[in-house]
């Protein structure tokens, strides 16, 4: 009797330890690829991603370069947002225009701070911004995934948002579904129509800026200019 007791208890928390890492396993889920830029029809670069989530909320990190129309080179880049995508702590650490960069923001109830070093002088600021603003590190693409992460194709109609261009200006925006076709999203920034065409899992599929001459297209494999 004691030994299939035994058995029995060890049955009982093999099933227990297998549900458990199932659950974990579910909760921690991983989406890399590779999206490439195309200015005027022509292959400018890529950015490498890694969307990750686990039970405390998401992080995206991203490395890439593009030669036009502006030379960038993002050597990490790195978004932390909670299980309501709203933004937590960012960091960016590479070259704009042959200049070296880093800045690092610690973000809490719409309160920035923004540590910058630039050319090897470092500045620090506080800015206020709306709580849920997107951070859209100029320019940088793979970011617009938070959008398409958050709202997939289940927006309904047109809404308001803000487009913190970090470490910059806090820019008002709107998002809305295309005409009969969910999955495609529009947003207007300033004086830019943005359309992004994602999936039911939120996958950034494309991106396409006209006025701009900018497309982004997420493929499979390659990294174009490296």
């Amino acid at each position: 009797m004691g030994k299939k007791f035994i058995v029995f208890l060890i049955i009982v928390i093999l099933v227990m330890l297998f549900f458990f890492i199932y659950s974990r396993a579910s909760l921690e889920e991983t989406e890399k690829g590779t999206l490439s830029i195309y200015f005027m029809q022509e292959q400018v670069g890529y950015e490498e991603y890694a969307w990750e989530e686990d039970e405390f909320g998401y992080s995206l990190t991203v490395r890439g370069r593009m030669t036009k129309p502006i030379a960038i080179e993002i050597d990490e880049l790195v978004i932390n947002l909670d299980k309501s995508f709203i933004s937590r702590q960012f960091l960016f650490k590479g070259k704009v225009s042959g200049v070296e960069q880093e800045v690092r923001s610690i973000i809490s109830e719409g309160r920035v701070v923004n540590i910058k070093k630039v050319a090897g002088q470092e500045q620090s600021e506080a800015v206020s911004i709306r709580r849920d603003a997107f951070l859209l590190p100029n320019p940088v693409f793979s970011p617009y995934m938070v959008l398409t992460k958050k709202y997939r194709c289940d927006l309904q109609e047109k809404i308001e948002i803000s487009a913190y261009i970090i470490p910059q200006m806090e820019v008002p925006a709107t998002l809305e579904p295309k005409k009969d076709d969910p999955c495609r999203l529009v947003m207007r920034l300033a004086a830019n129509e943005i359309e992004l065409e994602t999936n039911e899992e939120g996958t950034l599929n494309t991106i396409d800026i006209p006025s701009q001459s900018l497309r982004v297209l997420k493929t499979m494999a390659g990294h174009p200019n490296r």
